[in-house]
C-alpha cells in the first residue's frame, strides 16, 4: 500500500511539473496616453535653476521600460511672466538650468505635443526644516523593528499639507495635514523589518498644496484597495490637475506641482 501511494505522489509531481507553461492572455489595448510627470522641487540652500520634467506615453500591460516622448515642447511660465524653457535632453527628460523658484508665486505648465495643449497652474508651497530625528526599537507587528520618527515645528498661522519620503523610495511616502495638530510639533514617522544599526535613511519632507495632497490620498487609498487577484476590476482612473486644452476628453495622466524640501540623511544607531 505504502509502495502504491508513493507511484501516485511522484505521478502527480511529474504531472503538476510536465504540465506547467506559461500562459499570456490577450488584453484589450487602449489607445497610449500621455503621461507629465512634472515635480519641480526646490531644497532648502540651494538655488533651485535646475528643474526636470519627464513625459512618456503609456505602455502595453506586458512591456516594460519608459515609452519616452523626446518631442514636445515645454515651458513654465511664472505669474510675473517670466518663461522658463525646459530642453529634451533624452529619454523623456526635459531640463531647464534658468528656473526662478518663489515661494507663493504661481507658475503654469505649457506643454505643446502632438497638436496638443496640455496646461496645468499651481502655487509653489514653502516647507519648514526638519527639527530632530529620534528613533527607537517598538516598531512593527512585533514590536521590536527600529521606527524613525522625524519631527518639525507646524506653523499656527497657516493650514499645511506635507509629503514625506524616507529611503528615497515612492514606496516609503506618507502624507499629512494639520487639520488637528495646527502649531504642534509632530513627526513623520517610518518603520520598516529590514532596517539594521549602521543603515543610512534618506528623509524629505515637501510642502504640497492641498489639491495635490488630495491627488495622493485618492492615490494611495486606489492602490491599497486592490488587493484582489489579476482578474479584479481596476480601481478609477485618478486624474490629475493637467487639462488638455485642445481635446479635454483626451487628457493625460500625472500632476503639476512645486515644493520647497527639507532634507537630511540618518544613520541607524
Amino acid at each position: 500500500m505504502k509502495r502504491f501511494a508513493t507511484y501516485i505522489y511522484c505521478g502527480m509531481i511529474m504531472l503538476l511539473t510536465a504540465c506547467e507553461d506559461v500562459v499570456q492572455i490577450d488584453l484589450d489595448e487602449s489607445e497610449p496616453k500621455l503621461v507629465i510627470e512634472a515635480s519641480i522641487l526646490w531644497e532648502k540652500g540651494s538655488s533651485g535653476n535646475t528643474q526636470n520634467i519627464i513625459i512618456s506615453k503609456t505602455s502595453p500591460f506586458y512591456e516594460s521600460g519608459r515609452n519616452a516622448v523626446d518631442n514636445a515642447q515645454v515651458r513654465l511660465i511664472s505669474s510675473e511672466n517670466e518663461v522658463f524653457p525646459f530642453e529634451s535632453s533624452g529619454d523623456g527628460i526635459y531640463t531647464a538650468t534658468n528656473f526662478n523658484p518663489v515661494i507663493n508665486r504661481e507658475y503654469k505648465l505649457v506643454v505643446d505635443y502632438d497638436g496638443s495643449l496640455y496646461e496645468a497652474t499651481e502655487v509653489l508651497k514653502s516647507v519648514v526644516g526638519l527639527d530632530s530625528v529620534v528613533q527607537s526599537r517598538a516598531g512593527g507587528f512585533s514590536g521590536e523593528d527600529y521606527e524613525i520618527k522625524a519631527y518639525y515645528q507646524d506653523p499656527a498661522e497657516t493650514e499645511d499639507f506635507y509629503l514625506f519620503k524616507f529611503k528615497n523610495e515612492l514606496s516609503n511616502l506618507e502624507i499629512y495635514e494639520d487639520e488637528f495638530t495646527n502649531g504642534n510639533s509632530i513627526f513623520g514617522y517610518y518603520s520598516d523589518e529590514d532596517i539594521e544599526a549602521g543603515d543610512e535613511i534618506g528623509i524629505q519632507i515637501q510642502g504640497i498644496s492641498e489639491d495635490y495632497y488630495q491627488y495622493l490620498y485618492i492615490l494611495r487609498s486606489q492602490v491599497g484597495n486592490n488587493q484582489g487577484g489579476p482578474f479584479e476590476t481596476m480601481p478609477a482612473t485618478v486624474r490629475g490637475n493637467i487639462i488638455n486644452k485642445t481635446q479635454p476628453e483626451n487628457f493625460p495622466f500625472g500632476y503639476f506641482r512645486l515644493s520647497e524640501v527639507d532634507k537630511l540623511n540618518y544613520t541607524v544607531q
